[in-house]
């Protein structure tokens, strides 16, 4: 018997949940097959079959296991099973197998022709009322023209019983236990609050120049790039420039002194199916447009996949948020420790806005700067955002940092 432990997947990690079992108790695994889901605080990661052999499972789904803990073993010394064929089944003759089946089609046909004379549904709604002979009237139809859909058909054989059109409430509540993701966020989010020095402070950004470049350049970009031109690369350009312009948004306290970063390591809050992530593109400031885009879609891929390392999460000087995909207008974003100040972006809504004395609509957005008191005074955080502001409102300037003209005249 092999014992398979649990991995040192980290420094800081000392515990991990057992999220899912891949292979069965008893089941034959071979060398090197995934044969189970872990969850750390920080991250997802399997576990391999060390040898072929038959598994035998310790530890169960949801367990909190240590680092080093068994979780199964494999007997390395039992036989292989050996491959059962299929017992030939019966074989029909062919013509009446197809007069069966043309018999089949053309009931099904009939009464899919019965239904849509009586009302309007889709021909694959007509199918399933017919088969499952479903009274058509009891249906409330949610398509065009009072059209019935597949899903208004479904929705009703799912909750039988239920008058049409009304709501099903329940009563029940249930538990379930925290992912180790989640108490970690959780842990966290309550360390920021209660050991920073936390204020936010506000602006907002004319989004037109950027919009109308991506209007312009997007086929040719993703043509050329292979990805497409989205907002998360002009917002991580301004940033990097700004940080470098005060460094103290982009340094953090350690103990008695501040740590100052002479590289920005942006990390993207990114939503993934188990919890909020927070990857990490380092040296952001080297990076052309098109491969911060490229990078934002790989670790957002992984993120959602479930397949981010730990080394892509750990470290990062500034955090940039996007609360604008899910419809937020403005929040107050927490700063992600250690760091000492995080970027809030939020929803693009057309507003009246004055500009040379003339009220015209333009699409707005606004940013939000949490920052740690501590290290960053007031003058330091409103001048950060205001050149973020900036570096967004005036495109061209994210080429160098600076006013072409400008720079061509020094002055």
């Amino acid at each position: 018997m092999i014992d398979i432990k649990v991995p040192t997947v980290g420094e800081s990690i000392n515990e991990v949940t057992l999220v899912k079992w891949l292979k069965k108790d008893g089941d034959w695994v071979e060398r090197d097959e995934v044969i189970a889901e872990l969850e750390s605080e920080k991250a997802t990661f399997e576990i391999n079959a060390e040898k072929a052999g038959l598994l035998k499972t310790i530890a169960s789904e949801g367990d909190t296991l240590k680092i080093g803990d068994i979780t199964c073993q494999i007997d390395e010394n039992a036989t292989a099973p050996v491959s059962v064929k299929k017992a030939p089944e019966a074989v029909e003759t062919p013509k009446p197998a197809a007069a069966a089946t043309k018999a089949e089609a053309q009931e099904k046909t009939s009464a899919t022709s019965a239904v849509a004379q009586d009302v309007k549904a889709t021909p694959v709604a007509a199918a399933i009322l017919a088969d499952k002979k479903v009274d058509a009237k009891t249906i409330i139809p949610s398509g065009t023209g009072g059209r019935i859909l597949k899903n208004d058909v479904l929705e009703a054989l799912s909750n039988p019983g239920r008058k049409p059109g009304t709501q099903a409430f329940s009563r029940s509540e249930r538990r379930e236990k925290m992912s180790q993701l989640r108490k970690t966020v959780a842990r966290r989010l309550v360390e920021a609050k209660n050991s920073t020095a936390m204020l936010t402070t506000f602006n907002e950004v004319d989004m037109s120049s950027i919009m109308a470049i991506r209007t312009k350049y997007k086929d040719k970009f993703k043509e050329i790039h292979g990805v497409g031109l989205g907002f998360m690369s002009f917002f991580a350009k301004a940033c990097c420039f700004a940080l470098q312009e005060w460094p103290a948004v982009n340094a953090y306290i350690d103990g008695e002194e501040i740590i100052y970063h002479d590289f920005c390591d942006i990390s993207i809050a990114v939503s993934a199916p188990k919890g909020l992530v927070v990857p990490v593109i380092r040296n952001a400031e080297s990076l052309g447009m098109a491969e911060i885009e490229k990078k934002v879609v790989e670790l957002a891929t992984k993120a959602r996949d479930n397949k981010l390392a730990l080394e892509e999460m750990q470290g990062g000087t500034f955090t940039i948020t996007n609360g604008g995909v899910f419809g937020s207008l403005m929040s107050t974003p927490i700063i992600n420790i250690p760091q000492s100040a995080i970027l809030g972006m939020h929803k693009i809504e057309e507003r009246a806005v004055v500009i040379n004395g003339q009220i015209v609509a333009r699409p707005m957005m606004y940013l939000a700067l949490s920052y740690d008191h501590r290290i960053i005074d007031g003058k330091e955080s409103v001048s950060f955002l205001v050149r973020v502001k900036e570096l967004l409102e005036n495109p061209e300037l994210l080429l160098f940092g600076k006013d072409p003209v400008k720079t061509l005249l020094e002055v």
